[in-house]
């Protein structure tokens, strides 16, 4: 990521002294430079306002001022809640002020009388970091908005699958970590003789009512194990004696960490002729 020579000579500048001579010199030394959108005032009072109106990438602001001086100007910039990156470089003749000066919040100083070069090269550099800093915003502005609107689209997609997936299937199912049920759609809790407790802890102990306990046993192990299964067949004979077949198919879910957080099927039982729901197995 790179600030072009053109961005940083059109950057907003903004001098603040309130001697008259101080604001030429720094002026003319901008112009010199390329610099185009260049301001001033000598009333350290209207800095605030004229920020607001106008966000500056660099204040030049002096610290000796009568009414108002740097340090004060410094603090009320602080309070502007929409950039919490203080753009200023102090000027400053006395030495001992440029260590409290940064720890106020400016970014760096230039010493008075100027020297020139020094001057030129620090208020590059500063604008060159600020508009750096700009552009890290708008990215990471627009990631985030990337990131949202794509969210929104995987939870649409979400809820367009578990709609066909409840039209295609009997039931469907979801489990957190600990084996809790927390989605159920349809009898999967009737089909499979379970309470609404943990599926791998308790179902084991739970009464087979019908089911094969092979298959039931080893449905229990897959989950445990935390592996998927595609068309486990499941049978259950009721108490007239007739005969049910289940194909059931599940995955474990992890989140981006790779973190497990819990399983989530499908079922469909499985007609005698060979039709799922009313529908012919191909």
């Amino acid at each position: 990521m790179k600030v072009s020579e053109s961005d940083i000579l059109a950057a907003r500048v903004l001098l603040v002294d309130d001697q008259e001579d101080n604001i030429a010199l720094l002026s003319q030394l901008l112009g010199d430079a390329g610099y185009t959108h260049v301001e001033s005032t000598t009333n350290p009072q209207e800095v605030c306002a004229l920020h607001r109106r106008h966000p500056y990438d660099l204040i030049l602001l002096d610290l000796q001022m009568p009414r108002m001086d740097g340090f004060q100007v410094m603090e009320a910039l602080k309070t502007n809640d929409a950039d919490d990156y203080l753009p200023v470089l102090v000027v400053t003749a006395q030495p001992g002020h440029k260590l409290r000066a940064l720890e106020c919040g400016a970014r760096d100083f230039i010493s008075k009388p100027f020297d020139l070069v020094e001057a030129r090269t620090r208020i590059r550099n500063m604008l060159e970091v600020r508009l750096l800093y700009r552009k890290l915003e708008d990215l990471n502005r627009d990631l985030e908005e990337k990131v949202q609107e794509r969210t929104a689209e995987l939870r649409e997609s979400e809820a367009r699958f578990r709609s066909l997936t409840e039209l295609a299937t009997d039931w469907y199912w979801e489990q957190d970590e600990q084996g809790h049920f927390g989605k159920v759609s349809g009898p999967v809790l009737e089909m499979l003789g379970l309470q609404v407790e943990p599926l791998a802890a308790d179902a084991a102990a739970a009464p087979a009512n019908g089911w094969d306990e092979a298959e039931r046993k080893a449905l229990l192990d897959a989950i445990s194990a935390r592996q998927p299964f595609l068309d486990f067949l499941l049978h259950r004979v009721n108490a007239d004696g007739s005969r049910q077949q289940f194909r059931v198919s599940g995955e474990p879910m992890f989140n981006r960490s790779c973190t497990f957080i819990g399983y989530r099927g499908v079922g469909v039982e499985v007609l005698a002729d060979g039709h799922v729901h009313g529908i012919k197995r191909r």
